[in-house]
């Protein structure tokens, strides 16, 4: 007799939301995580009473699966206010949304970031793509985001450098804009229709809340797996455990290898993300702040504090810097970024105090034009043999936990034609 049904090997989103379908579905399972806590990347550390996310995150709460798997009010989710502040000109420059601040909105109208009409096409932009079903977004024609906003929207270039760029840099870890048009789309639907935001207490409620919801001692930690047989899997005690079927849910990487070259191996994205504490906050709201200078190390920042409190203690502020890649020499980025934020903040920023570097080199899988032609790939490697993740879908939260839903439901399906 196997030890139990299904082994699910990593308790990432993706394998939370396979063991969450199982259960639903009475289906005995196991999971085996290598790591100390569930999550994968979607991990929060608290350091010193500061809540420090494993890299700048959001979560949008149009995502359609998350609508029907997570309880939001469970979450207490955390908006970001809509629209962004853009450094450019040595000068702060506000892109609100008219629909939230009309004043503020028509203040933007004639801000140096784009023209009158660049504007007009983003609400256009909106509505359009709030108007359209899913369905359609994603099958519609694939190119580069950025023959997108050239050729099919017509943005300007004033407003792609200054806006585009580090914004959409900043979701897909790509600066050139080389990344699926169709990811592009789906995502700024998702962001006009319900906006970002966070959960009160960090990114980490997302994971525990489904983990949670799983039996207890489902959920093995510290336990790595080394090789895979057929309905077994070796665990690096050199102990093994069997199964009916088995789901490799862990990093795109550790899978390609676990499968034996039976997935290719992405490519995948980087990012860093430092943190840093101060007294008093350099941007009084919870907006976002692009680098629309064309220049510099810094992408993007945000003070986490104004979203959520609870992100920083009493009386102090959670600065999150956002850079594109991983640098070689972290102490020199350290140095870089903090010369930044003085010409951006002036002498205040001496005050602040350096937390913690996170470097972060596999952050997203590559999701250039191309790799979603087919937005959803299969999941069965054969049958007692599966794979999700977000790379098997998109690279967002919403990816993760639909390629969990779809593999629980094709292995819930292989196992009753077992037994039929």
């Amino acid at each position: 007799m196997p030890d139990t049904d299904v082994i699910i090997i990593g308790a990432g989103l993706a394998g939370l939301a396979c063991a969450r379908r199982l259960h639903q579905s009475n289906i005995a399972f196991q999971v085996l995580e290598a790591s100390d806590a569930v999550g994968g990347r979607v991990r929060t550390d608290v350091i010193d009473g500061f809540r420090l996310d494993r890299g700048f995150q959001v979560y949008l709460p149009a995502y359609p699966e998350g609508i029907r798997v997570l309880d939001y009010e469970q979450l207490q989710l955390r908006p970001f206010r809509r629209g962004a502040i853009v450094r450019f000109g040595g000068r702060f420059h506000q892109v609100s949304d008219p629909m939230e601040r009309p004043f503020q909105a028509a203040f933007s109208l004639i801000n140096p970031i784009g023209s009158l009409r660049d504007k007009l096409r983003i609400g256009l932009l909106k509505t359009e793509l709030q108007s359209r079903s899913l369905d359609k977004i994603i099958n519609d024609k694939e190119q580069l985001i950025l023959d997108d906003l050239r050729g099919r929207y017509h943005f300007s270039p004033k407003i792609i450098e200054r806006f585009f760029r580090p914004w959409l840099g900043g979701i897909f870890l790509d600066r050139n804009l080389t990344t699926s048009s169709r990811f592009f789309r789906f995502v700024f639907a998702m962001f006009a229709k319900g906006g970002a935001a966070i959960p009160e207490l960090g990114m980490s409620a997302i994971p525990d809340q489904l983990a949670i919801s799983l039996p207890k001692d489902a959920i093995r930690l510290n336990t790595a797996v080394r090789k895979i047989e057929p309905s077994r899997v070796f665990l690096a005690d050199n102990s093994s455990m069997t199964a009916r079927a088995i789901v490799v849910a862990c990093d795109p990487g550790t899978a390609a290898q676990l499968l034996n070259g039976a997935i290719d191996r992405p490519g995948m994205t980087g990012t860093t993300t430092l943190y840093f504490s101060a007294d008093r906050s350099p941007v009084p709201e919870p907006m976002l702040v692009l680098n629309g200078e064309g220049r510099g190390r810094i992408n993007n920042l945000v003070v986490l504090s104004e979203v959520s409190k609870s992100y920083a203690p009493e009386g102090k502020a959670l600065i999150s810097v956002s850079v594109l890649g991983v640098p070689n020499n972290s102490e020199n980025l350290q140095n870089e970024v903090f010369q930044e934020l003085k010409d951006w903040y002036g002498d205040a920023v001496n005050s602040w105090r350096f937390l913690r570097n996170y470097q972060i080199p596999d952050a997203l899988p590559t999701q250039s034009a191309g790799h979603l032609e087919q937005w959803q790939r299969p999941v069965r490697i054969r049958p007692g043999l599966y794979v999700c993740g977000d790379h098997r879908d998109q690279a967002s939260i919403d990816g993760a936990l639909t390629s969990g839903f779809r593999t629980a439901q094709v292995v819930a399906e292989d196992l009753y034609n077992q037994t039929a």
